[in-house]
């Protein structure tokens, strides 16, 4: 199935409605609809955009995820089974003599969409910020079990490589390295960490229960050994994403 065929599936049945019509609103016919649902037939991200916003997601669609980001991040198989549970905890009894079009009119956001409160919690935008901790731009990771890399999605970011010191590492200047919170030196892992000067990328080596050696590598490789007491780790950093432009 496509990933857009999938949204639209997974809206249509939310709202209860049949083939013929979710057609007949959008002006298309229910063979193609259903060609699209089951990813026989391509379908162009606006003309996606404008069978979902008839369904009545033109509040929701420019929220917090695009179809970009969706269609280009989301495995939206794997994501039924939650949407499945949202639904059965949202789900409510409606009286045998409402229709489903009644339903939907009567609740025209029905708290968003099935779909996006699912990838609201499968999605994260983290942000990417610079040697001063200024947000440049983001990544949209997703979240597994609660956890990105096993931390909580609000304390992860990527920071973006200043210079070439650990060039010799395979970091170079404007890389970005994922960042989880770690306040104790790891070895042998690269590591954010705060200085009077700022905040600085180093290869940490333990040396004992009380020092750690940290290592820059740029044309030859230096090392400091200082004591655990005048180190601020910040963070461990788990990926390395490099521009081979």
């Amino acid at each position: 199935m496509s990933r857009l065929g999938d949204l639209i599936r997974l809206e249509r049945t939310r709202q209860g409605l049949t083939h013929k019509q979710v057609a007949r609103k959008c002006g298309v016919s229910d063979k193609y609809l259903m060609e699209v649902e089951a990813g026989t037939r391509i379908i162009a991200d606006d003309q996606a955009r404008r069978i979902l916003k008839t369904m009545g997601l033109q509040q929701h669609t420019e929220a917090d995820f695009t179809l970009e980001d969706i269609a280009a991040t989301v495995d939206l198989q794997s994501a039924v089974p939650q949407m499945a549970k949202a639904e059965v905890k949202k789900a409510s009894p409606r009286p045998l003599s409402q229709k489903p079009e009644a339903v939907a009119e009567s609740d025209p956001g029905s708290a968003g969409s099935i779909w996006l409160d699912a990838l609201s919690g499968v999605l994260k935008h983290v942000p990417i910020y610079n040697a001063v901790m200024k947000e440049v731009g983001h990544r949209l990771l997703p979240i597994t079990n609660g956890k990105i890399e096993g931390a909580s999605p609000d304390k992860v970011f990527y920071f973006m490589a200043p210079d070439n010191e650990l060039r010799g590492f395979r970091v170079q200047k404007g890389d970005l390295l994922l960042v989880v919170p770690a306040q104790a030196a790891v070895d042998g892992a690269i590591m954010l960490l705060q200085t009077p000067q700022g905040k600085v990328l180093r290869k940490v080596k333990k040396v004992n229960d009380y020092q750690a050696m940290l290592q820059s590598y740029n044309e030859t490789c230096e090392s400091e050994i200082k004591n655990y007491n005048e180190i601020t780790f910040v963070g461990r950093c788990v990926r390395l994403e490099a521009d081979l432009g």
